[in-house]
């Protein structure tokens, strides 16, 4: 059975949770070591849902194996962007989850009128970083030592795709 790409919808909440703590344990691909708490998620996904901003799931037979949504900058200057977060774990990597999450949520935020979406990468993460320049996404610039974990400081880059 293959894997369902779906707009977020209330009843993913816990699996969203659920597959965001497994990629942030990981302790390599999020600035997250662990999931925030439930009302903290339930939060997010509810705004995502009021505001329509663009939130995209994967589930494989019930259950959420990956995310990828688009938060709208609020600011109005800044209100033809947003940011991108996404993650997929670690029994779907490498089978073109991530692509058509990004596929389809890139597509609804620019359908939205986005006109420039950005995302931080960390520059080790060769896999995510030749995804995001496959869908267009080119670097704007280096943060060094953007993140320090287990007393490891790690780069990041900014990169975006304007529509």
């Amino acid at each position: 059975m293959p894997v369902d790409i779906l707009p977020i919808e209330r009843r993913h909440i816990a699996g969203f949770r659920e597959v965001l703590d497994s990629v942030a344990r990981e302790r390599r691909y999020l600035a997250f070591t662990e999931a925030p708490p439930m009302p903290q998620v339930r939060r997010f996904v509810l705004g995502n849902l009021r505001s329509a901003a663009p939130q995209f799931v994967a589930v494989d037979e019930g259950r959420v194996v990956g995310w990828c949504d688009i938060s709208p900058k609020t600011r109005e200057a800044l209100r033809h962007s947003g940011i991108l977060g996404m993650g997929v774990a670690a029994t779907h990597r490498g089978t073109g989850v991530g692509a058509r999450l990004l596929a389809a949520t890139l597509e609804a935020a620019f359908a939205s009128g986005l006109t420039r979406v950005e995302l931080t990468v960390l520059a080790d993460n060769a896999a995510a970083i030749a995804l995001y320049r496959r869908f267009g996404f080119e670097t704007e610039g280096l943060c060094r030592d953007y993140l320090l974990l287990d007393g490891r400081a790690q780069d990041a880059m900014i990169m975006a795709k304007l529509k």
